[in-house]
């Protein structure tokens, strides 16, 4: 490692090297600034920032072109190497990639995530697209080559979608009766897509998938891929891409075998891990496991295949970190770093032979070793401490006087790859090159390993089931239950082509010629006209509720047809309708507003000339309840039926559900409709409460009704000039229900119920009870009657200075009765004591002067019911200054 001297030393947290170029972020915690060279740092200039950067992405082809993701959540751009930058995006975000395209990951909130697209050096407002109408799950997004990954999870159901090429999202096509729960991308070398895949029945295994090109159809590999859980509970897939050997992957699977393999990669990298391979050293592979039932991770031992996983021999009982060397031509040896260790053993023979040596004097922790590369200093690094409370202890070996000469031509021999004996692997012979066994020679940088590939003739195992297929027992291809060949022509035009497949399709990296591969491949045929069948209408994300006022994206698909000539037409069930010539003009989805709430029956046709079908859906369009009303009489008859009705603001049409507690019932009665009948059994008060669901909202309102064997009620009505005052809520109401209450005299207050209806005119009804004595309740009510009349007819005589008119209204008994016992009377209050009550109630403001009542009219406020007439009373009500007069009639 070099001194610099003459150098101020900025500390600096990231460095970047583009060509000649070379960009220095310094450290965020002493400031903010870039240090770029351009002639290969031999000198810097420094650009201050005015944020702070987390994260930098460069185009893999203009070396100028960058993207920043600041501390505060913040995207900016640079055309000039980091020189200057602008900002892209203000709202929380997170980098995915840039190409001729910027892609963003835009999270909107906490938990919701949108998917954003845009130019690079135009990425304005109007020139971003979304290709998601709604939203994708947080942290799903996968880039890998030429593939992106998306998850969306609708009504508990999860979909992917994948872009091949940067080419708009397709969603992956997994067999129809495969539901994942879980999926994780594997791979995406040779052209295609391996993926686990955990289904709606595994708990602790996933199934294998490999995909078409394009990584949209998918067909299984292999099932039952054993899990286990990593160092932060995470589920870790026992699976592992051997290197050197491409398209060979190592798996556990469930049921079991002899021999069981860890397939952990270590997470400290100066570490083998589990398993271990090296492309230099195709075909050789190390790692720890157990022979047994099922893979355990006590008692394990050491194994090694030296031809690619067909044969495997024990070389430690003990669990070792292995190194490969010179290229993979020898292998070194270290035990766990949980030992103490003073040496290391090292093999030429692919772990047939071991020989021990001493690399340190006293035992030492390993906790990592560092194996550098090159042609003439070949050093092994140890670092780790004699113990725990020691210091780092760094042993560097040259392990190049091990090796006696450089490799010669004679030193090398052919390795044939194979499968159990059988020579032609992925539609080819693979042969390599590597040093023999035991010979102590160093292979060095000039004599690079000879890999030659002769194509196989095709058989039938270079071809897997094509999308749609099972292979059955007697290894042939044929349709699923689900899957109707025909449908692959569904957007095939008369007059054009189509593939059609047998039902097989060469494996993609397969590269076997001639032999079954014209037989198994898919044949073009010429498209026919035929009538649209398996018509199917969905909305962009599977729900069937919506948001009056939002736009609402429904989707077409037509299963078999010429969806280039059939019709489309669609009516959104509130008036409108469109139509469109072809199916290819409705792929990006058709939108509409609803206007109103309700349940509308969306209906598609597909009509050409040989025949139409048909397919529908019922939408929900909801909006947010406001306000909920619970109108319900205030004293019912015992054992006779009533109404109850849920009043709702905004109005709704058959978008609500109304739960209706009554009394002490446990469980509510639900319906769809805003109004009830039932009859109460018992006498008393009881409560009733409706809820009412809309959406994920539910609001409630509660009423106290009393159930009586009988009653008197009266209707009144009151002078306009009491509405002047009336601002129609609840408590107003309350209260004048309380003054009519009081006034009443010489009748015991449970006696009595005022119910003062909502709006205006002002209305109520006075109900008289029966006493609590219930053997004479009828005769006292009765007499509570007659009080009331003569109490009446006595204040009937008072002078007059302001009189309230009251319309009469008929007293109403609530036993059947002879038509003669049913009297029509009067009702002839004086409100003026009512009116200045409710003044001072609200507080209200005369003539901008604040008037101060007298309560001593309060006792002789009474209600007058008597002969058509007149009653009156006199009230004062004075203020410092003035005495009101009130108008007069």
């Amino acid at each position: 490692m070099s001194d610099f001297t003459g150098l101020t030393v900025v500390p600096f947290c990231f460095f970047f090297v583009c060509f000649f170029q070379i960009m220095v972020l310094t450290d965020p915690e002493f400031e903010s600034s870039i240090l770029i060279s351009s002639d290969e740092g031999a000198s810097y200039q420094k650009y201050r920032l005015n944020f702070f950067v987390l994260s930098l992405l460069f185009h893999h082809t203009q070396e100028d072109w960058a993207l920043a993701y600041s501390h505060d959540q913040k995207l900016y751009s640079s055309f000039d190497f980091g020189r200057k930058w602008q900002l892209v995006m203000h709202s929380q975000s997170h980098l995915i990639s840039i190409s001729h395209t910027i892609i963003l990951f835009l999270s909107l909130l906490t938990t919701d995530c949108q998917y954003v697209t845009c130019r690079a050096q135009a990425c304005s407002e109007s020139s971003r697209t979304y290709p998601f109408s709604g939203y994708i799950e947080t942290n799903s997004l996968v880039v890998q080559d030429e593939y992106v990954f998306v998850q969306v999870t609708t009504t508990g159901r999860a979909s992917y979608y994948v872009s091949y090429q940067r080419e708009p999202f397709v969603r992956i096509k997994i067999p129809k009766y495969s539901l994942p729960k879980d999926m994780h991308i594997v791979s995406t070398d040779q052209g295609q897509v391996f993926t686990a895949v955990q289904e709606w029945n595994q708990n602790d295994t996933y199934n294998l998938y490999i995909s078409d090109t394009r990584g949209i159809y998918f067909t299984l590999a292999l099932e039952n891929v054993r899990t286990s859980r990593g160092l932060g509970g995470n589920s870790m897939i026992d699976l592992y891409e051997v290197a050197g050997i491409e398209g060979m992957l190592i798996a556990n699977r469930k049921p079991f075998c002899s021999l069981h393999l860890q397939l952990q990669m270590s997470e400290n990298p100066y570490l083998s891990g589990s398993i271990s391979t090296k492309s230099s050293a195709p075909g050789v592979i190390v790692a720890t496991g157990n022979i047994g039932s099922e893979l355990s991770y006590n008692n394990v031992a050491m194994f090694i295949s030296s031809d690619a996983g067909n044969n495997w021999r024990q070389i430690f009982e003990e669990e070792h970190n292995v190194w490969f060397l010179d290229k993979g031509g020898a292998l070194v040896a270290v035990k766990q770093p949980t030992v103490p260790t003073r040496h290391l053993w090292i093999s030429f023979d692919e772990g047939r032979q071991w020989t021990r040596h001493s690399f340190s004097a006293l035992p030492l922790f390993v906790d990592g070793v560092l194996v550098e590369a090159g042609a003439e200093n070949q050093i092994m690094t140890f670092f780790g401490h004699f113990s725990h409370r020691s210091e780092w202890q760094l042993i560097k070996i040259d392990y190049k006087s091990i090796f006696t000469r450089r490799c010669t031509e004679g030193d090398y021999q052919t390795w044939h790859l194979h499968n159990q004996g059988e020579p032609c692997i992925m539609g080819q012979k693979q042969i390599y090159m590597k040093r023999r066994p035991g010979n102590y020679c160093m292979v060095g940088w000039d004599n690079s390993r000879i890999l030659s590939a002769e194509p196989c003739i095709c058989r039938a195992h270079d071809f897997e089931c094509d999308y749609g297929f099972d292979r059955r027992g007697d290894g042939n291809c044929l349709p699923a239950f689900w899957f109707n060949p025909s449908t692959l022509s569904r957007s095939c035009s008369q007059g054009q082509n189509y593939l059609n497949s047998t039902g097989y399709r060469k494996v993609v990296a397969n590269n076997c010629t001639k032999g079954v591969k014209e037989m198994y491949t898919a044949r073009k045929q010429q498209c026919l006209n035929r009538p649209p069948r398996g018509l199917v209408l969905t909305t962009h994300d599977d729900k069937l509720t919506a948001n009056m006022g939002s736009n609402v994206t429904f989707l077409v698909r037509l299963e078999e047809g010429d969806s280039m000539r059939t019709n489309i037409q669609l009516d959104f069930g509130d008036g409108t309708a469109v139509s469109y010539s072809n199916l290819s003009w409705t792929q990006e989805g058709i939108r509409h507003v609803y206007r109103s709430a309700g349940i509308f029956r969306v209906t598609t046709l597909a009509e050409n000339s040989l025949g139409f079908d048909t397919s529908s859906l019922h939408l929900h369009v909801t909006c947010p309840v406001e306000h909920i009303q619970l109108l319900a009489p205030y004293v019912v008859i015992k054992n006779k039926e009533v109404n109850l009705t849920a009043v709702v603001w905004p109005s709704h049409f058959r978008t609500l559900t109304y739960f209706w507690w009554l009394g002490n019932n446990t469980e509510p009665i639900i319906t769809l409709d805003s109004s009830i009948s039932h009859t109460f059994s018992t006498e008393g008060m009881v409560t009733v409460t409706v809820q009412v669901s809309s959406g994920d909202s539910i609001l409630q309102n509660t009423r106290s009704i009393a159930i009586q064997e009988f009653f008197k009620s009266l209707l009144l009505s009151f002078s306009p000039n009491l509405d002047e005052a009336n601002p129609d809520i609840p408590e107003w109401r309350q209260d004048v229900g309380r003054v009519i209450k009081k006034a009443v005299a010489d009748i015991p207050e449970e006696q009595l119920l005022v119910a003062v209806f909502p709006g205006i005119p002002t209305a109520a009804e006075l109900f008289l009870l029966p006493s609590r004595n219930q053997s004479d309740g009828r005769k006292r009510t009765e007499e509570d009657l007659e009080q009331v009349r003569s109490d009446a007819d006595l204040m009937s005589q008072c002078g007059v200075t302001l009189v309230f008119v009251f319309v009469s209204a008929p007293l109403v008994d609530s036993i059947p009765r002879h038509s003669s016992s049913a009297m029509l009377m009067l009702l002839s209050v004086v409100f003026l004591g009512l009116a200045v009550f409710l003044i001072y109630k609200f507080k209200r403001y005369i003539h901008a002067n604040r008037f101060y009542i007298t309560y001593s009219f309060l006792p002789g406020l009474i209600l007058f019911m008597g002969q058509i007439g007149v009653s009156v009373i006199t009230t004062t009500v004075m203020n410092k200054h003035a005495t009101l007069v009130p108008r007069r009639k």
